[in-house]
């Protein structure tokens, strides 16, 4: 691998591209892997790889939510856990919420590969120095994540496809899902149950982002890390009245005025 200086000034973009470089090496993700990262990767650049303003409204909305809801869950692709796993990992631990792993492009070895990865990447976590704001035994905390997928025993009504078989202790059972990747299909259905569903999107222009409760048009390491300082820093989760379009039109607008000459 070549060794990106600290001076480059899309160092953090590179990385995330050999990431996925290497985790289609390793089996862990679908072919179309890197063109999803691709087309993420161009809003991100046209969003100049910051998080806007608007980002951050929608990360405060989504934090409130996450700590307010009785059985959240975050759910992760290959992308996400190859990309942002630890920090996955980091907000399921403070919210005592369980991670599952749903795909499209489902296997026995990709869903066992991506929950190994996540193994690993919990012991990781569970050595770090525990984040400021958070008091308790972070060690026990990170160690007593659940992660889920591998036996799926719940379908999602509504739905066609390998996505819609999930868990009932986490995607099924859950009332508020934390869901950084693009699939309208099941945005929809499970907004149609009554979830509230929480995107992180770089394209504002999906059919995700448009039918989710919220979404963060940010890039999903950066979106967890803002989510995960808002519940730490936060002394109340205060939701405010959301309107996810005006929130989406934002962003568009961040991304005209950012390349206006």
């Amino acid at each position: 691998m070549v060794r990106i200086p600290d001076s480059h000034p899309r160092k953090k973009s590179l990385e995330s591209r050999q990431k996925i470089v290497d985790g289609s090496s390793m089996g862990l993700l679908a072919d179309s892997a890197m063109i999803a990262h691709g087309r993420g990767e161009a809003f991100d650049y046209l969003l100049g790889e910051r998080t806007t303003e608007s980002a951050r409204e929608a990360i405060r909305e989504s934090a409130a939510r996450l700590g307010n809801a009785r059985r959240p869950v975050i759910s992760v692709n290959g992308n996400t856990t190859v990309l942002a796993g630890d920090g996955a990992i980091r907000l399921a631990a403070v919210l005592g919420c369980p991670i599952e792993v749903n795909l499209y492009y489902r296997t026995p070895s990709r869903v066992k590969g991506l929950i190994s990865l996540l193994e690993e990447l919990r012991l990781n976590v569970s050595q770090e120095a525990a984040p400021d704001g958070f008091y308790g035994d972070w060690k026990e905390t990170v160690e007593g994540v659940s992660l889920l997928g591998e036996s799926p025993n719940f379908k999602i009504e509504g739905l066609e496809g390998p996505r819609s078989n999930c868990t009932a202790e986490g995607i099924g059972g859950a009332d508020t899902i934390l869901v950084p990747l693009e699939d309208g299909d099941r945005c929809e259905a499970l907004i149609t149950l009554g979830k509230e569903v929480l995107v992180v999107d770089l394209n504002p222009l999906s059919r995700s982002a448009r039918m989710a409760s919220v979404t963060i048009v940010d890039e999903v390491s950066r979106a967890f890390e803002g989510i995960l300082s808002c519940l730490l820093n936060d002394s109340e989760y205060r939701q405010a009245e959301w309107d996810n379009l005006k929130s989406l039109n934002g962003s568009l607008k961040e991304i005209s005025n950012h390349f206006s000459v």
